[in-house]
């Protein structure tokens, strides 16, 4: 059941509608919100963050759920049911008529979308060992494309009507459903499932898996701080009005060269950079220029140094794929659901926790009232967070597949060795949204 390139191509497919449909009501959803208030904006932004914290506690309990329920029943299932129901809810937002309509709407969203962990699986499903690192990279592509026009289509709809953009989202997320529904297979063997126990469903339970083995505790410890850091792009936005007094239109710009760079360095670069260093690596490779480019960021005393940072930023994102496929090889088969599953609540605590960090240590920072004025101080967190886990990646040890993905190929390998978990120590996945 490996290597199957239609079932591969669906799910980037998969991810880049999932991921624009999301993209297209960033810039309305606050929008709607405002109108529901008569205009209130402190009302407003109480409301947004409700908003957002909901959306990631339902993606904190329902991504092992949802992940588990793959493992016992096929990923294919799964993956259309979500892009069915995102569909609906997609729907009801678009036709809510009081804002507690859409804020049950932002709960079903946050549901929905948790199946990407579960398309993650798919993804290992069908690729060997030995490309997976190159086949989630691609998904970075998915991303990047998602991100890069769906808040630029979004804010073009919106200007038409906030709703508009809805009913765009709702068409994209059932034609994703009708295609899956006709042309996508089963990636899961049925020798391959596992009984669902409703143990390995619990959010917090769940995380047990990432403890299971020593080397895959230490790769999420690490995840858990790279994943920490990217929600400082929470303070993007502030930090460019408030001190390069950029307009709407220039923050959206630049956030369009974020989405195009990170594509094509996440799509271009990754399989590259693995097949010549290896996932371990390519990991802390990744993490040394993340590091760098946030330490340019905070630096920058004019918007054109800020925006020569998005591309050593963006490298980052070869780390992300080395890690997620040095992970896969650390659980059996069967358990892949239930590690993306797991990692997909690992990174909704961060994303609980992250941009309520970040955006308090940005406004203490710029406060008249505190003697210390450093405005790039979320940045220079940042930084810190991904040195840390530069230095626990150079600890990692090299895996097997890791040691024949960088040796040539006339070189015999040794007889493979089979761990406690039926795996050899290795990479990693990927997410970066």
């Amino acid at each position: 059941m490996k290597t199957r390139p239609a079932a591969v191509i669906f799910i980037l497919v998969t991810v880049t509608l999932d991921i624009l449909a999301m993209g297209l009501i960033i810039p309305v959803l606050p929008k709607l919100i405002l109108d529901f208030l008569g205009g209130e904006m402190t009302d407003a932004a109480k409301w947004s963050a409700r908003f957002a914290v909901v959306f990631a506690l339902m993606q904190f309990f329902c991504s092992p759920l949802l992940g588990v329920l793959s493992d016992r029943f096929g990923r294919r299932p799964i993956i259309l049911l979500s892009n069915l129901g995102l569909g609906l809810d997609y729907i009801v937002m678009a036709m809510a008529p009081t804002l507690n309509w859409l804020f049950l709407g932002r709960i079903i969203s946050g549901i929905t979308t948790s199946s990407i962990p579960t398309a993650m699986a798919y993804i290992a499903d069908v690729t060997p060992k030995q490309k997976r690192a190159g086949a989630f990279g691609m998904i970075g592509v998915a991303f990047g494309i998602g991100f890069t026009f769906g808040p630029a289509i979004g804010g073009l709809a919106g200007d038409v009507n906030p709703r508009f953009a809805f009913w765009i989202a709702a068409a994209l997320s059932l034609a994703n459903w009708l295609w899956g529904y006709f042309f996508v297979p089963e990636s899961l063997a049925q020798n391959q499932r596992k009984q669902f126990e409703l143990r390995r469903a619990n959010p917090v339970g769940s995380l047990t898996l990432l403890r299971s083995h020593h080397e895959l505790w230490r790769l999420t410890t690490i995840q858990f701080l790279a994943y920490l850091a990217h929600n400082v792009f929470s303070v993007w936005a502030l930090y460019a009005i408030y001190r390069y007094s950029w307009s709407q239109g220039m923050i959206g710009l630049s956030l369009m060269v974020v989405g195009v760079v990170t594509a094509a360095i996440s799509g271009g670069l990754t399989g590259v950079m693995v097949k010549r260093f290896g996932e371990r690596r390519t990991l802390y490779i990744g993490q040394f220029f993340g590091s760098s480019g946030m330490l340019v960021a905070g630096l920058a005393k004019t918007g054109a140094w800020l925006l020569a940072s998005i591309p050593i930023i963006s490298l980052w994102n070869i780390s992300m794929p080395a890690a997620q496929s040095m992970m896969t090889h650390r659980v059996s088969e069967r358990e892949q659901g239930e590690l993306q599953g797991a990692l997909q609540s690992m990174r909704s605590i961060t994303f609980i926790i992250g941009p309520w960090l970040f955006l308090r240590i940005f406004g203490w920072f710029i406060d008249p009232k505190n003697k210390i004025h450093l405005p790039g101080a979320p940045y220079y967190l940042a930084a810190a967070l991904l040195f840390t886990a530069m230095l626990m990646s150079t600890r990692i040890k090299q895996g097997r597949v890791e040691s024949e993905a960088a040796m040539p190929q006339n070189v015999p390998l040794a007889p493979p060795e089979v761990t406690a978990t039926g795996a050899a120590p290795f990479g990693e996945a990927k997410e970066n949204i």
